[in-house]
């Protein structure tokens, strides 16, 4: 059963079409976050969530630029 990060109870690899992995998945959608376009303009803040790592991070920007 295939799943999207807009599903609330998604705790999948991937967020909004990027995979960045379940910790991180998990982290941005309990903060709220279901799309690249709900989260901030400065992806470093995203550091602070428990789960998002800086390649995590490099992933949401390099996909949030494309």
């Amino acid at each position: 059963m295939s799943q999207t990060a807009n599903d609330p109870g998604d705790r999948g690899q991937i967020f909004d079409g990027v995979k960045i992995g379940r910790p991180a998945t998990g982290a941005l959608v309990d903060a709220g976050y279901r799309s690249l376009s709900d989260l901030p303009e400065d992806l470093e803040e995203l550091g602070d969530l428990h789960g998002v790592g800086p390649r995590a991070v490099a992933l949401l920007n390099d996909a949030r630029s494309r």
